[in-house]
This record gives structure tokens, sequence and C-alpha cells, in this order.
């Protein structure tokens, strides 16, 4: 009788450690697209403001863990040489995408309300975002995927 409680108790710690530490790692791979972000050297006369990553089902239909990272930039230079500067980071169509940034919302997240805390009252903002990837088996396993 004893070792079945033993049994209980730890299937119990399993499915509550599981249950807990299955999103606190999929939020960690949101933050790790987030730090490849920041890390980028910025180019000239632009100045890195804030950073922030996701992750959850934020866009389309069906289900699917994503994982989002953004910094939010300043820069005296437009969207097209600053897309044209990011665009030699991108190995694929989902990396170092750049808009322009007006208020505090972010406007490529769909199911969510994620937004900046910076007050954005003039020209010159701009987000810098990308999608990331992770374990497969830990995106079925979190619930905020479906």
């Amino acid at each position: 009788m004893k070792k079945l409680k033993v049994v209980g108790i730890l299937a119990a710690v399993v499915l509550i450690g599981s249950v807990i530490s299955i999103p606190l790692i999929n939020n960690h791979t949101a933050y790790k697209v987030e730090k490849a972000l920041c890390e980028i050297l910025l180019p000239e006369e632009t100045e890195l403001i804030e950073s922030l990553s996701q992750a959850g089902k934020l866009t389309g239909n069906g289900n699917g863990m994503q994982y989002f990272g953004a910094i939010l930039i300043r820069s005296d230079l437009s969207l097209e040489e600053l897309d044209a500067y990011y665009s030699g980071y991108r190995s694929n169509e989902w990396e170092c995408l750049v808009e322009t940034q007006e208020g505090q919302s972010i406007e490529v997240i769909d199911h969510e309300t994620l937004q900046f805390s910076e007050e954005i009252k003039d020209s010159g903002y701009y987000i810098l975002y990308s999608w990331g990837s992770g374990n497969s088996l830990l995106e079925e396993l979190d619930i905020r995927g479906h």
C-alpha cells in the first residue's frame, strides 16, 4: 500500500511539474528569439528602446505554438534603409522583419494583446521582429498553442 501511495505522489509531482515547466521552457524559447534580435549590431543613427517576447498562439488559424521576439528601435534612417540593413541578417522569411511602429500595440499579433511600454508620440520608431521555432513535442503539450 505504501508503494502505491509513493507511486501516486510521484505521478502527481511529474504531472504538476510538466504543467508548470512546459510553458516556462516555451517562454524561454521565445526569449531566445528576442535576445538574438538584441545582439544584432544596430545601424548608425539608431537606438534600442525596448525588447520583448511572447510564446503562444499569436496569429493565424488552427493549433500551434509560435515564438515571437521584437525590439523597438528609434532611428533617423528610413524604413527602406532599415529593411536593407536588416535583410543581411535574415536566414528565412520570418526573421528580422522591420515595420514602422505607431502606438504601443504590436499589430502583427492577432490573438493576444502585446504592446511596448514606451509611449510612442512621434515618427522615427520601428519594430524589428522575428518568429522562432521550438521543440515540437513541447509545442503540442503547451495548452497556449491550442
